[in-house]
């Protein structure tokens, strides 16, 4: 064996960045200081060759002898003996060299291995001590020339085997900020609708406007693509003094009105951002508060009074404007909410107003006065054009009342629900205000009448409050000294939702608005005006009436890599006027066809116990 040491300097030291090789060439040396001592009080016993140390003369020994004891051996023979006595040297430095060699590479192995266990999930869990504890054991056990051992004893080749064969650890379904779990919220959507009409309304359905026959859109079909309707968004939960809090934001691309993107279908292709969701509750024991922009306290829900949208009934349809019938609104609002009991729950919400006279999601527009129309529209009445120009007395105040029983091991939902509301103009002509009060209630059912059958029954009926029939309704109407009268509406939803097998959704919803015309008389001319008067064209509606029905076919999905579904929607649309033209249809009618994919974002929400722990 030849070892060659070279001293001086032949160039810059090499910079070596990596603390884990300074530690092996560290314990290298201190196992090779320990081995040479070692070898060396071996060495001072035993040459290897099997000779012994030269005793003492003995007494017995001729001490009178004139020159040395006799050599038997002859000059061969020594020779040979002194070659095999080098060769067992070296090979016995050789096998000791050859086992510190192999000490070393599993000092390299346990490193290794320690190194995977503070790098991996569970290494946050192991202590510097244990892990110096374990690298301790190791060392000793090399110094005593034992294969190295981890701390519960197993040899390190057998601890770095099972951190390969170990598989990767799943991240988590929720990241922390501090004390706070977010989890995105949101999905990717690709939708399909074709209608045997052109309503040109994109992939929602402007109900209150399907095009009659007899015009060139009732000649032609719309086929249309779109990803508008994907979501992105985010859920934050968290314990803060005895309170529970959950922070919601939610956004989609069907901002804005379209006709102001030039070329949104030429070439772009661009869809506006907008705001859905954005809201932070409070619970605390029995009581909770919300504040922000949600889905109204009017819209039903499928559970309690909860504003989470998967416990809120919206439908299962594709359309983004979901259902005729519906009774919905995303709005700001504060809520004040109070659970007596796990099966009941009451609240009130104080929501965003609007005094509202139709040209929303294609509802029909009163006729005002002809000398008041200026004043009053769209300054204190809206029409349906942008703005916030229209003043408000009071928000709307809505309460509800909830039930959730349990009957027969299946889930019940019955809640009761009002809202209030006030409206207020001003006669430019005679300097005379006016206010008149209105409102409405609903009963609103959803019932597991069998396992996995739900039944769905939402009923409302109003007196000034149209607009939350999205909007197919005016509120009022103005009579000829500038006075309000509020208009009559109703509206239903009835329908079931299936199960029919683990990841298979059947569903089926017929919807209908009917609105009572309101006729007044206009001074100027004395002829009518006001809703639904003879002679008021073909927007102002009777009835809009929606058969639907469909299904949601889930490929797979977990909150570990998300879903993926695919989905189905046929809907039969027709609305009937209260006055049409003569020779013009007594309807106008469409069907519409959506299919839509969709990509569900992964996470899972933690599961959340009151009063939080």
């Amino acid at each position: 064996m030849n070892i060659r040491v070279t001293f001086g300097n032949r160039g810059a030291a090499p910079h070596w960045k990596s603390p884990r090789l300074l530690w092996v060439m560290l314990l290298v040396v201190v196992l090779l200081c320990g081995s040479a001592g070692n070898l060396a009080r071996a060495a001072s016993l035993d040459d290897g060759s099997g000779k012994n140390p030269v005793s003492p003369a003995s007494d017995s020994a001729d001490k009178d002898s004139a020159r040395p004891p006799a050599d038997s051996s002859t000059p061969h023979s020594k020779t040979a003996a002194t070659s095999t006595t080098e060769a067992d040297k070296y090979n016995t430095l050789d096998e000791k060299v050859k086992k510190l060699e192999d000490i070393v590479k599993q000092q390299q192995t346990l490193i290794d291995a320690l190194q995977n266990r503070l790098n991996g999930p569970s290494g946050a869990t192991a202590s510097p001590a244990a892990l110096a504890g374990d690298s301790a054991t190791a060392a000793a056990s090399a110094t005593a020339g034992q294969p190295a051992t981890g701390a519960a004893g197993a040899p390190a080749p057998a601890i770095a085997k099972a951190a390969q064969d170990k598989k990767p650890e799943e991240s988590p379904l929720q990241f922390h900020i501090g004390a706070a779990t977010v989890v995105p919220v949101g999905f990717m959507d690709f939708t399909s609708v074709f209608r045997s009409t052109n309503a040109g309304s994109g992939i929602g359905s402007n109900f209150g406007s399907i095009p009659f026959s007899n015009t060139v859109p009732g000649h032609l079909t719309e086929n249309r693509f779109s990803i508008q309707n994907s979501r992105i968004g985010a859920r934050v939960d968290a314990d803060v003094k005895g309170s529970h809090v959950i922070g919601y934001w939610e956004s989609d691309f069907l901002g804005g009105a379209t006709a102001a993107i030039p070329n949104l279908n030429v070439t772009t292709n661009s869809a506006l951002f907008r705001l859905r969701l954005f809201w932070v509750d409070v619970r605390r024991d029995k009581f909770e508060i919300l504040g922000g922009q949600s889905w109204s306290m009017m819209t039903p829900n499928r559970v309690g009074l909860s504003a989470i949208p998967g416990d809120i009934f919206f439908t299962n349809n594709v359309d983004v404007n979901y259902q005729v019938g519906l009774t919905w609104a995303r709005q700001p609002q504060f809520r004040m909410i109070y659970h007596p009991s796990a099966v009941t729950t009451l609240g009130v919400s104080f929501e965003n107003p609007e005094q509202y006279i139709g040209g929303s999601g294609g509802g029909g527009v009163i006729t005002p006065p002809t000398a008041l129309a200026a004043s009053y529209i769209p300054g204190q009445l809206d029409n349906g054009t942008p703005g916030t120009a229209v003043p408000n007395l009071h928000p709307d105040i809505v309460a509800k009342l909830a039930f959730d029983p349990k009957v027969g091991g299946r889930a019940f939902h019955i809640e009761f629900e009002g809202v209030a509301r006030s409206f207020k103009a001003f006669n430019t002509l005679t300097s005379q205000h006016f206010t008149s009060t209105g409102g409405g209630g609903a009963v609103n059912l959803n019932l597991e009448i069998f396992k996995n059958f739900r039944l769905i029954s939402n009923n409302y009926i109003s007196d000034g409050g149209g607009r939350y029939i999205f909007g197919q309704a005016p509120d009022l109407v103005v009579r000829g000294d500038g006075s309000l009268s509020l208009v009559h509406s109703y509206s239903t939803i009835q329908g079931f939702e299936a199960q029919v097998a683990k990841n298979t959704l059947l569903y089926s919803y017929y919807g209908g608005v009917y609105i009572a015309k309101n006729v007044i008389i206009d001074p100027t001319g004395n002829k009518p005006a006001g809703y639904g008067f003879p002679g008021s064209g073909g927007s102002a509606n009777r009835n809009v009436q929606e058969v639907t029905g469909g299904l949601t076919q889930t490929f797979w999905r977990d909150p570990k890599y998300g879903g993926l579904q695919f989905m189905f929607q046929y809907s039969y649309q027709i609305r009937h006027p209260w006055s049409v033209a003569s020779g013009q249809p007594t309807d106008a009618h469409t069907n519409a066809l959506f299919l839509n994919l969709r990509y569900v974002l992964p996470g899972s929400a933690p599961k959340v116990t009151y009063p939080p722990k």
